[in-house]
């Protein structure tokens, strides 16, 4: 079953809608009456650490940030951004 609510409702009732989700109930969520999200269950279950875990690995390369060590504090050079010069 499909139930189409206003955002201002899910805000509201979000326990409630997300119980009645985990039951199978499909909601398409409204914002000045046009459509703009649909919850429903996940048709492939994985666990969120897995998907975080994922992200993180495939984002950014992070890892291959070197450090540097500037001859200027921190306070000085935000002293210069804010025109403290």
């Amino acid at each position: 079953m499909t139930t189409v609510i206003p955002h201002r409702e899910l805000r509201n009732n979000s326990s409630e809608i997300l119980r009645r989700v985990a039951a199978g109930e499909v909601f398409r969520v409204t914002n000045h009456g046009v459509v703009v999200a649909e919850i429903r269950t996940p048709q492939e279950s994985a666990p969120l650490a897995n998907l975080s875990y994922r992200a993180a690995r495939t984002r950014g390369g992070f890892d291959e940030i070197h450090r540097s060590i500037s001859e200027v504090s921190s306070a000085e050079i935000m002293d210069y951004l804010k025109g403290d010069k």
